[in-house]
């Protein structure tokens, strides 16, 4: 499709490889009537925003109800309909299984492999006695953890294994789940139920093999709740969601500027903008999976970067009409004009001179997800300083990263891959540092520490490190 463009190097530079700040207020002009609709007053996404969560932090139950009626046009008649009840995910697992075996033992072997995967991270409290008496650090599991899952364009089962599984592996003891209800339906996806309810089972076995005294119902809660009201709902807690200390998983453009408000209120995993995936691939590779693993990515929405870097033009050429015949061939239309429109606005093929050029190219940008579809891609590896998640050699596709590999598929994005990691064991514990000095060194010490609070003018301070300087045995 001689639409897809080609671009030089110093072309994509100045456009498609080029950063800009995330704008979390841009909507289209559908968005903004539907927000005079709702609000009766031009707002800004954000005011929206700040509205819901203020309204939620006041009002509770009530809010969570009025706004699930207003924005998701599902009416429950009183809070306690917003639980998804024990029963109800049981049932949910019970039926995929019988209707749907093969999905049911794929999402089962998808959350074994993020399981081992999580399990194999190192994590340690470790202690020295290099700077006089005990030194180090404590980690220790988040107390309570809220997790929004998406469903709103479709359901998305694979977040709640990818986001909650970590948090199981890391010894968090609650659970608090929101995933929006269906205008049509009324409820939660029941794929999305099955996934929380095989999260559900793990976090039990836990319980039980480490034997903690601990109600599974308490400890794992579902709700029919989705939106910036969600968002809220974890941080603030109301009559019948309870809050946590930590909100996790991906969201719309109003989860995720609800969840940037919140934060400091309770913590988050991060800022999430558009997926995006870059494809470093040479002559070697295979235009028809290049070309696959593009429109996997560009399908996800408009907003979508998909961008293959190669250093052979010829091999770009090969990846556009492979593009051309797998758009035509894709069954929806409207995922079809999806990936067209990213791929003609955000993405694209570019033509470096060389791999270490496509490498250096790729770590300037810091994409979520970067493929090695190259002849030796261990020896590339190493040229990749920033990226989520690193996809090494053909058999390795996103697309497996994305559902079964091991890894989480919550990545940062926008670029920060500069400074942000995937969702792991780490995101869910808290590390406290501890000091025992013995008497000698906090005799040897406390001088210079009562110069330095000296030196900053803090009396106090100085007066107490100087009732060490004597201290006695």
């Amino acid at each position: 499709m001689s639409s897809i463009p080609i671009y030089e190097a110093d072309e994509a530079r100045a456009s498609i490889l080029q950063r800009k700040p995330l704008d979390l207020n841009r909507i289209s002009p559908q968005q903004q009537e539907r927000l005079c609709q709702v609000f009766g007053a031009t707002l800004s996404p954000r005011e929206a925003v700040q509205r819901i969560l203020g309204s939620v932090q006041e009002g509770g139950d009530d809010a969570l109800l009025d706004w699930t009626k207003r924005l998701d046009g599902v009416e429950f008649s009183a809070a306690a309909a917003l639980s998804v009840q024990d029963a109800e995910l049981e049932q949910a697992l019970v039926t995929l299984e019988k209707t749907q075996p093969a999905l049911y033992h794929a999402l089962e072997l998808a959350a074994r492999r993020i399981a081992v995967y999580h399990e194999s991270q190192p994590l340690n409290s470790w202690f020295t006695t290099k700077l006089g008496g005990h030194m180090g650090q404590m980690l220790r599991p988040l107390d309570s953890v809220g997790f929004y899952v998406p469903g709103g364009n479709a359901p998305l089962p694979s977040t709640a294994l990818m986001t909650m599984i970590p948090a199981i592996v890391a010894g968090c003891r609650r659970f608090v789940v929101t995933s929006p209800p269906s205008r049509e339906s009324g409820d939660i996806s029941p794929v999305t139920l099955a996934a929380c309810a095989i999260c559900k089972r793990m976090l039990k076995e836990q319980i039980r093999d480490l034997g903690v005294d601990q109600n599974i119902t308490s400890a794992f809660q579902v709700f029919r709740l989705g939106g910036a009201q969600a968002i809220g709902a974890m941080a603030y807690g109301t009559q019948t969601v309870p809050r946590v200390d930590k909100i996790v998983g991906p969201g719309n453009l109003y989860v995720t500027l609800a969840k940037r408000e919140v934060y400091g209120v309770c913590d988050i995993d991060g800022i999430y903008g558009p997926t995006e995936a870059i494809v470093i691939a040479d002559a070697s590779a295979r235009a028809e999976l290049v070309a696959a693993d593009l429109l996997a990515q560009a399908e996800h929405d408009e907003a979508a970067v998909p961008i293959l870097l190669t250093p052979s033009r010829p091999f770009a050429e090969k990846v556009r009409e492979a593009l051309s015949r797998q758009l035509q061939a894709l069954p929806s239309a409207a995922a079809a004009q999806r990936a067209l429109h990213a791929l003609q606005h955000q993405g694209g093929l570019v033509v470096a001179d060389s791999l270490e050029s496509c490498a250096e190219l790729c770590s300037a940008f810091a994409a979520e997800h970067v493929s090695l579809s190259v002849s030796q891609p261990w020896e590339l590896l190493p040229r990749i300083r920033h990226a989520g998640g690193i996809f090494v050699g053909e058999t390795s596709g996103e697309v497996l990263g994305d559902y079964i590999a091991g890894p989480s598929h919550v990545m940062p994005t926008g670029g920060s891959a500069r400074y942000a990691s995937p969702i792991n064991v780490l995101d869910f514990i808290k590390i406290t540092s501890v000091i025992a000095l013995d008497v000698s060194t906090a005799r040897k010490v406390a001088a210079a520490a009562e110069k330095i609070a000296s030196a900053e003018r803090l009396d106090a301070h100085a007066a107490a490190a100087q009732q060490r300087v004597h201290m006695s045995e």
